[in-house]
């Protein structure tokens, strides 16, 4: 059963073994940490290379040394340091200490140190072994510790590493919440399982830090979320890092680390404000530009063609006569254009009752309404221009008297209107009626 090591065959009993001492010497010099052993008379009788490079003592001149008296320590400090590390002996576990070390070329280092006793075959105490490392290095071990919890636990972004796969793999209790799951029961899902649109951009940003590393700023998403109560719209201010392995010989990556803030009140308050002052410099200039208009209806019409940029695809005048309402002004049915009367006015328009029109002229306010299934149909009801699918009537209104409505329309590219939308159009509204009770003054 014997086997020729020259040959490179083996026995049945495999590979000739590591002698022990030399797998014990590779091991310790492997190591990342300083470490160094005690026999039970206090001379040293390990040193690995970590120690070395921290101290700059090499395992020649360290082992056999009768502890760290006169070239480790200072003599001021060498009873205390001694005494506490041989105690460690016959401590139960390990124990901490912090001592100021001598490099060889003078300097001193602070480490941080562990020891703990050994025992024999016998259960007798047959020294001690240490492990330490730069005071420093070990506050920044911690530190990156302590960061890593508090993201996880408490801070107020949502944390979320993604693998390769693009799947999440560990939550925030922050980012739980937005995404609106549990830690747990996220992890591992396809993120378009719980993002409804935007998640090709998302997934673009993170394939793109996999690929070619963290951009240079945090990037703005818009994504729709599905949710027990319907589909929400939010805006996450987001951050990528790109995560590697450091044990790798080169950087392989791991996944990404997400980080991200819900900015969307934010945002929705400075699109406001946008548009608030937008709609305000419309209302200038449309003043200004009636004000260079001789005839009143021109005016009427020179605000509504200000007031629908960015606003609505169509708009349209009607003017009450009696009990009934007659179309005064409109855009063009067919394409883009400006708000121009109508040429050979005058006919009663056929609404039946319930229409939006007539529902703010009785109300005396803004009405809005927008179309279910069957759009088409809805706006030929109306009588409105085909494609419109949401409305907002605003009643005209002048010395008191309700002079007819302003029908501002939106296509289906567009949203429904809201309240502050209604605000807009009664104010467009007010201006309208001036220049139509004008006209009506002067026409007699």
């Amino acid at each position: 059963m014997s086997a020729s090591t020259s040959s490179g065959t083996t026995d049945a009993l495999g590979p000739d073994p590591i002698p022990g001492s030399e797998l014990l010497a590779a091991l310790l010099d492997g190591m990342d940490a300083a470490l160094c052993a005690f026999g039970a008379d206090g001379t040293i009788t390990h040193w690995n290379r970590e120690a070395e490079r921290i101290l700059g003592w090499s395992a020649e001149e360290a082992v056999g040394r009768p502890g760290f008296a006169g070239w480790a320590v200072r003599s001021a400090d060498v009873g205390e340091v001694q005494g506490r590390l041989m105690a460690a002996m016959d401590a139960p576990g390990r124990q901490v200490h912090e001592f100021a070390l001598l490099r060889k070329d003078g300097g001193r280092v602070l480490v941080r140190m562990q020891s703990a006793g050994v025992r024999g075959a016998d259960g007798k105490p047959a020294g001690v072994y240490c492990a330490f490392s730069e005071v420093h290095a070990q506050i920044d071990l911690e530190r990156s510790i302590a960061l890593s919890e508090a993201l996880f636990e408490d801070a107020s972004w949502g944390v979320v590493l993604v693998d390769v796969d693009l799947r999440p793999t560990v939550v925030n209790a922050c980012a739980a919440r937005a995404l609106g799951g549990g830690r747990t029961t996220l992890l591992g899902r396809p993120l378009a399982e719980l993002v409804v649109q935007g998640v090709e951009e998302l997934e673009g940003a993170l394939q793109h830090v996999l690929a070619e590393g963290q951009p240079p700023a945090p990037t703005e998403l818009w994504v729709t979320l599905r949710s027990a109560d319907g589909d929400r719209r939010r805006c996450w201010r987001s951050g990528f890092l790109q995560l590697a392995s450091p044990l790798a010989e080169e950087p392989v990556p791991l996944g990404v680390g997400w980080l991200f803030q819900d900015v969307t009140a934010e945002k929705l308050a400075a699109q406001e404000a946008d548009r608030v002052r937008f709609r305000s410099n419309q209302l200038y200039r449309a003043c200004r530009s009636a004000a260079e208009c001789e005839d009143p209806m021109e005016a009427a019409t020179s605000y509504l063609d200000f007031a629908l940029a960015g606003f609505a695809d169509h708009v349209l005048i009607d003017v009450l006569v009696g009990e009934r309402l007659v179309r005064a002004a409109a855009t063009p049915v067919d394409a883009p254009g400006p708000c121009l009367p109508v040429a050979g006015g005058g006919l009663p328009l056929r609404y039946a009752p319930g229409h939006p029109a007539l529902q703010a002229v009785d109300r005396t306010g803004s009405v809005r309404s927008s179309a279910g299934p069957g759009a088409e149909a809805w706006a030929d009801e109306r009588q409105w221009p085909k494609g419109s699918v949401h409305a907002l009537c605003a009643v005209m209104r002048s010395r008191g008297r309700t002079l007819g409505v302003v029908t501002f329309l939106r296509a289906a590219h567009r949203t429904a209107f809201e309240r502050p939308d209604a605000a807009y159009a009664e104010s467009v509204a007010v201006r309208v009626a001036g220049a139509v009770d004008l006209a009506q003054v002067l026409g007699g």
